[in-house]
């Protein structure tokens, strides 16, 4: 493919969004995305609609009153992601010229929510006027059932065939027979029945006299033959509302004395528990929202890191997912290889065809490496030998991938190369065309070895060495060990530019080093790999004017060649990337530097909508009274943005939990600026919980257990 030609998998933006502050509910395998009003609009993106398993299940859904939009008075989601509410009132309503129903007569509260494969909808009318109002409402809807892929801009030869609509008396059932023979369906319910009803909408007249009340209900189901059990709005939301209640008493909480920072970690919090509750896959956090809203192993498994101290059940669900799904055959059209981990599982039509490739995908380099962490990270962190007993063989195939198949030429660097003319070019986690590059701009050829998967891949056999000690296998222990330090040694000469103070970016098919400055380099301190010295010179590095922005660590140095702060990885700010490398500044002994993250990260979770982190914005320079530069087809909420706080909060504590041996250890614990009181409750250890209180004291902070009822260790080191 040609360096200038539009990447297949690219996200359209034809046109700039209607409302940048679009509406977002998600419950398992299916979520909407409405305008502020609660329609869903063809406008804008048009990536507004309700979609269900890969495909979007309803197109439109607008209410008229009197022929017109109602008047928007407020909007919001509630703060835990499971409520959208809009406040709505009529407009003026005029008859030859004249006002007869002043505007803001009638209110319209409009509430909705979705819960096991349902859409439930409420409609509350209020009469303020001191005369009766007779309304007419009308609401359309429609169905294109077209594959989020078509949405995101691809096109499609041919598709299948729309299907007769069935009509009752408050029921529409709309159909689609895909080119994979599967019908989809869309079933749309009205209680109580309307007066007319058609295939595209349904019109009552609702009669109110003064101070009068009215109440509407809307669900709609797109499980096969809509089989999903049906129930009333307020059934559903009394079982719903029990189910995310039981979901957080198991997660801790966290409050500062900061209410900024207090709002992005809720919303953090729900945002995580959002991409995670209903899925089928259990514990398992789907990517984002609208564009990955499905399994990504790199996506999961770096939003459990992220969670792991808090709620370890996120990294045991992804282990068990993965293992399950982990390759055991060759397959180059899906990238398949014995032991490599998942990157993508798609439902919908033109997965089921093949015209993707992401049914179930295996392309990409770093998942397996990475796999092989969370699962040394989860067993430190919980001491669970059963389950690493369990999971060991899954390890053990992993760790023969990155051997055998992950070394493509044999220089003991783990390297990618596309086998598939339809998959990922770039299979890192920058994975557009035009991310891996040499100075001059020219595309690296493959094999390509990222120096960020070298630190995983490094920190991979440290963690297998330490798995196979507690399994009782002291050879395997030593042999990783020492595979870990010659990859080491190997990485320092090949990767280290000396005048550039970091590591490059990649080494090409030829071995010739990628000379960028790169925010990937972070993810070495991350994990590890780099040396002391080194490390701290990348660290200020990417803490510098080149790299940093005022809100977040760009993916790349101004004055690089491909530099653009517009681009999706070319200059952008990923706060996930900022987690990782903060959590790398932090290993290396410079809090500090971690604590500029988290505040410039609270900074933009202040000035965007919801105080939600998306899943990047701009990488332009911070200007005086203005809020960061947004993406336009970025993901909103994504699940490794919302637990990066958690990661960064991590590293500036230096905290980590041990089940094993019932203890919590800060190490050097920090605390930024505007955050100088923190407070965690219901710290989960071993079968116990903690409550904590810190605060920040000159230059150090006294961490203090304000409840341990089973006399869990609390240790602080400096």
């Amino acid at each position: 493919m040609d360096e200038t030609s539009s990447h297949q998998y690219y996200i359209a933006a034809k046109s700039s969004p209607a409302d940048d502050r679009a509406g977002v509910l998600k419950y398992g395998k299916m979520f909407c995305v409405f305008d502020r009003f609660g329609d869903i609009q063809t406008s804008g993106l048009g990536e507004e609609g309700l979609f269900f398993e890969g495909t979007r299940h309803l197109s439109q859904l607008a209410v008229s009153l009197w022929n017109s939009p109602p008047l928007l008075l407020s909007s919001t989601i509630e703060t835990n992601n499971f409520l959208f509410a809009a406040d709505l009132a009529n407009l003026d309503v005029s008859h030859k010229n004249q006002v007869v129903i002043p505007r803001g007569t009638l209110h319209l509260h409009r509430s909705k929510f979705l819960w096991k494969d349902m859409y439930y909808e409420e409609f509350k009318f209020t009469n303020y006027g001191l005369g009766p109002l007779n309304i007419p409402l009308r609401i359309t809807f429609d169905a294109d059932f077209t594959d989020i892929f078509e949405v995101r801009g691809m096109h499609r030869e041919h598709r299948g065939r729309r299907l007769g609509t069935d009509v009752t008396e408050r029921t529409v059932v709309l159909a689609y027979e895909g080119l994979d023979g599967i019908v989809r369906k869309t079933q749309v319910q009205f209680d109580p029945a309307p007066k007319t009803i058609s295939a595209t909408e349904m019109y009552r007249q609702i009669s109110l006299g003064p101070g009068e009340i009215a109440v509407l209900h809307l669900t709609i189901s797109c499980a096969a033959n809509n089989a999903t059990q049906r129930l009333d709005y307020s059934s559903a939301m009394q079982g719903a509302t029990e189910e995310l209640n039981n979901f957080d008493a198991a997660v801790p909480q966290i409050q500062s004395s900061n209410s900024r920072f207090n709002d992005w970690v809720r919303r953090s919090f729900a945002d995580v528990r959002m991409m995670t509750i209903g899925n089928p896959e259990a514990h398992y956090p789907y990517a984002g929202v609208p564009w990955f809203s499905t399994v990504f192993g790199r996506d999961g498994i770096i939003t459990a890191l992220e969670m792991l101290w808090l709620n370890p059940a996120i990294a045991k669900g992804v282990l068990q997912y993965l293992a399950a799904t982990q390759a055991t055959e060759v397959n180059p059209a899906i990238e398949a290889e014995p032991g490599k981990i998942l990157h993508e599982m798609r439902q919908g039509e033109m997965a089921n065809l093949g015209e993707i490739p992401f049914g179930r995908y295996y392309g990409t380099v770093d998942a397996t490496p990475l796999f092989i962490m969370l699962a040394g990270a989860y067993f430190e962190r919980t001491g669970d030998l059963e389950f690493l007993r369990e999971l060991w063989p899954h390890i053990a195939s992993a760790l023969r991938w990155i051997d055998e198949f992950g070394d493509v030429d044999g220089d003991g660097f783990v390297e990618y190369v596309r086998h598939s003319s339809n998959g990922l070019v770039q299979q890192g986690w920058k994975d557009s065309n035009d991310s891996i590059f040499h100075s001059d701009g020219s595309l690296a050829e493959a094999p390509i070895a990222l120096c960020e998967v070298q630190g995983y891949v490094y920190a991979a056999k440290i963690a297998a060495s330490r798995l196979n000690c507690a399994l009782g296998n002291k050879d395997g222990c030593a042999g990783l060990l020492a595979e870990a330090e010659q990859l080491k040694a190997k990485f320092e000469d090949a990767f280290w530019c000396e005048d550039l103070s970091t590591y490059a970016l990649a080494l090409d098919g030829k071995k010739k080093p990628c000379r960028v400055r790169a925010s990937n380099a972070g993810h070495c301190l991350y994990t590890g790999i780099a040396c002391v010295e080194r490390g701290r010179q990348v660290a200020k590095l990417l803490l510098g004017d080149e790299f940093c922005t005022g809100w977040g660590v760009r993916t790349l140095a101004c004055g690089e060649a491909r530099y653009n702060p517009l681009s999706y990885h070319n200059g952008s700010v990923w706060p996930h990337d900022n987690a990782i490398i903060a959590s790398g500044v932090a290993r290396y002994g410079l809090k500090e530097l971690a604590g500029k993250i988290l505040l410039g990260l609270l900074d933009v979770s202040n000035q965007v909508d919801l105080h939600r982190l998306p899943e990047l914005f701009c990488g332009i320079n911070r200007r005086p009274g203005e809020g960061p530069t947004l993406y336009p087809v970025a993901c909103s909420p994504q699940a490794w943005s919302a637990g990066g706080v958690f990661l960064v909060l991590q590293a500036c504590l230096g905290i980590s939990v041990d089940d094993k041996n019932r203890r919590i250890v800060f190490d050097n614990p920090f605390l930024p600026d505007g955050i100088p009181q923190l407070w965690i409750q219901g710290l989960g250890c071993a079968d116990s919980h903690v409550n904590l209180f810190l605060e920040r004291q000159d230059n150090a902070v006294r961490v203090e257990a304000t409840e341990n009822s089973t006399n869990i260790e609390i240790a602080s080191r400096s």
